[in-house]
């Protein structure tokens, strides 16, 4: 009897979101995994800070396109009810906060939507709402099946017809901004349905029309909040990993990429204490231009990637405060008066507005163990520039930083500006007596803690020539076994999307190796097949012509008829 031959063995660099999906993945395929994180933490910037019964998420805050979630728990043989994880409906979606002191109120519930819209727009302005989702609907399922879910490995893979006849219904080519005007007609309603941008570290004026999908999942499917934070998804990744083998060994960080002597294969890591570890694939999670510029022998393209235009970065705090804000729902967003001056200060001149749009979550609200009871714990998200480099900064407009940008005041400018306006606009009282403690994330932090290029905390930027075919690609073009996953690689940032990055990387070494993928069901869909669908169910085709029109074209025919006898 021939022995059985040993399994594969993977090594992932990092454990962000998309290394420990991948991982995970790997493992169901039959791979020793091991996973190596420099902090003493997973979920990367997915992650939790805890102070005396407060509970913060350092970054993510909200759930958004439940769908991606769902898939990978399923691929990987269980749900995220199985692994206990608890989703929690967040009603209403945000509370948008203006500096004329009216408010917005984002939902899921369509009365409500018709009562804010038409406030404001009028009754052909709900129609016209009804349009825009009816386009975001498009661009979320044509993104989901032929983007998220599609490696895109050459200038040739844009022109697969299923994708390249949706190219411009897809609208790259135009902003959200713009297409948001084309539906809303108001400065205001304009401005509520484009702030989401920030969520892909952009400016409403510059990220492609596509994105608007991120409004519509969250008209249409909700946002939601994991009871116990968004580290809880993560945390639920992390044991379905270690039940199929995956081992993880934190605090302990990759200082090189080991090739073999061509340089052209991958063969393992070697450890900041000299250790190496060996492995048929390696696949990097850790922030992919960092990669590049430190784990990677330099190159042309790693030197490119330096250039290229990036995400914006936050200064964020995290707020302990002795009582509850009742003023304040999960979700707030508090936007500039200059609306697209504001984003002009952050992405062109890499510093804060004079007056910054801001997120303010309080995760409290929904989830009373994220502080003491009778208190609330608070999260305030205010978009920056990324760090600039030490030449860089002179005679730029916004705070006076001289050669360089001066974080200190900026987040002095940022905590003073969020204090006032909070007050000013919601009616809420000394929330700086309120505050015991303060917990800051800076642009500089962000790249300490997790060796974020610059500080962007969400990566490339996803302007057209940044995604696709354009984007670092999931493998390496010249490194064999050498793939990547997070951010900064196709399909794109966060959370969701990298999951849906994770199933394709791991799609790409499994067949790199000539191995099922244990997720493929070949496309089946679960439930009755057509043979068990009862006739109220099956899909029934219009008729072309309805009898009104029927009848019409026999009136036609006939005085046609009649003047042609004549």
């Amino acid at each position: 009897m021939s022995e059985k031959s040993a399994p594969k063995s993977a090594i992932v660099v990092g454990a962000g979101a998309g290394g420990v999906a991948t991982a995970a993945r790997l493992a169901k395929a039959g791979f020793d995994v091991t996973v190596f994180e420099k902090n003493d933490f997973t979920g990367g910037r997915c992650s939790l800070i805890h102070h005396d019964g407060y509970r913060f998420d350092q970054g993510p805050s909200l759930l958004l396109l439940p769908g991606l979630f769902k898939e990978t728990f399923e691929d990987l043989g269980t749900s995220l009810e199985a692994e206990g994880v608890q989703l929690m409906k967040c009603e209403p979606n945000y509370n948008i906060w203006f500096d004329d002191g009216e408010s917005f109120e984002l939902s899921t519930d369509v009365a409500r939507m018709k009562l804010e819209v038409e406030k404001w727009e009028g009754k052909d302005g709900f129609e016209r709402y009804l349009g825009f989702l009816q386009e975001a609907h498009r661009h979320y399922e044509i993104s989901v099946s032929q983007v998220l879910k599609k490696n895109f490995t050459s200038l040739l893979s844009m022109t697969r017809p299923a994708f390249l006849r949706h190219l411009f219904p897809l609208h790259p080519f135009e902003s959200i901004y713009s297409r948001a005007s084309k539906y809303f007609w108001t400065e205001r309603l304009r401005r509520v349905f484009t702030f989401g941008s920030m969520y892909m570290g952009m400016s409403p004026f510059d990220a492609p029309g596509t994105y608007s999908l991120l409004q519509y999942t969250e008209l249409a499917e909700g946002i939601w909040y994991p009871k116990g934070g968004f580290h809880s998804v993560i945390e639920a990744l992390v044991r379905v990993g270690e039940r199929l083998g995956v081992q993880y060994r934190l605090s302990t960080s990759v200082s090189s990429i080991n090739l073999d002597r061509a340089g052209r294969n991958a063969t393992g890591v070697t450890l900041d204490n000299g250790e190496t570890m060996t492995a048929d694939v390696v696949i990097i999670n850790a922030d992919l231009v960092y990669a590049y510029s430190n784990l990677l022998p330099e190159s042309s393209y790693g030197r490119s990637l330096q250039r290229r235009s990036t995400s914006c970065s936050s200064i964020s705090f995290y707020w302990a405060m002795d009582r509850q804000i009742p003023q304040l729902t999960t979700h707030n967003i508090f936007l500039a008066e200059h609306y697209r001056e504001s984003f002009d200060d952050i992405f062109k001149q890499q510093l804060i507005p004079s007056e910054p749009s801001f997120y303010l979550n309080v995760p409290s609200r929904i989830d009373p163990s994220a502080a003491p009871e009778g208190k609330d714990s608070i999260v305030v998200l205010v978009p920056v520039g990324h760090l600039l480099d030490e030449n860089q900064g002179i005679g730029r407009k916004g705070l006076d930083v001289q050669s360089k940008q001066d974080w200190d005041a900026m987040v002095t400018k940022a905590r003073e500006t969020v204090f006032k306006t909070v007050e000013a606009r919601t009616g809420a009282r000394d929330l700086q007596g309120a505050l015991v403690k303060e917990i800051v994330n800076t642009p500089q932090s962000w790249k300490d803690v997790f060796n974020l290029d610059k500080g962007a905390i969400l990566g490339l930027s996803h302007s057209f020539f940044n995604v696709l075919c354009f984007r670092p690609q999931t493998k390496h073009a010249s490194i064999e076994r050498l793939h990547f996953v997070g951010a900064s690689a196709h399909p794109g940032t966060g959370v969701p999307i990298v999951l849906a990055g994770a199933k394709l990387t791991s799609d790409q070494v499994l067949e790199g190796f000539g191995m099922a993928k244990p997720w493929d069901r070949g496309n089946v869909k679960k439930g009755k097949g057509k043979q068990g669908i009862r006739e109220i169910d099956r899909i029934q085709g219009l008729p072309l012509l309805s009898n009104i029109h029927i009848a019409l074209l026999a009136l036609i025919l006939a005085v046609a008829v009649m003047f042609a006898f004549r």
